[in-house]
């Protein structure tokens, strides 16, 4: 008899053992809704943007408006505004030209950037500044 009973708490304990191996977390998934994991989106511009700091907000501003500006030489140059006016007019290749040759009191950019970075800073200044 005793021989039956050490069998009967050996096979209970068994199954006992044998549940708790199961993951505490298999019953959870079966009911909970499976999210997808954020993922962080890159800011395609930030490049554009360091070098707009570092390049053009000297004389056009941190917000693009332009205004006036006192040149190396001392002369007062009136810097047109990104934002409004006439700069809305301009197409992208005028923008690329204006940049990489300067001109009008501007200097040329195209010792300084690449011909990519001049196409992303213009995409930079029609998103940034113009709402485009």
């Amino acid at each position: 008899m005793r021989l039956g009973i050490i069998a009967l708490v050996i096979c209970f304990g068994m199954l006992v053992v044998s549940g708790c191996n199961k993951p505490a977390t298999e019953s959870a998934n079966k009911t909970a809704k499976v999210t997808p994991a954020a993922t962080a989106t890159p800011d395609e511009l930030a490049f554009a943007r360091a070098n707009y700091a570092k390049e053009c907000s000297s004389c056009h501003g941190q917000d693009g408006r332009g205004g006036l500006v006192k040149t190396t030489e001392g002369k007062m140059l009136k810097v047109p505004s990104l934002c409004e006016g006439h700069a809305l007019k301009h197409d992208d290749d005028d923008y690329i030209d204006q940049i990489a040759k300067g001109g009008g009191g501007m200097p040329k950019f195209k010792d300084k950037l690449s011909h990519e970075e001049i196409v992303m800073l213009v995409h930079c200044i029609r998103h940034d500044y113009q709402g485009k």
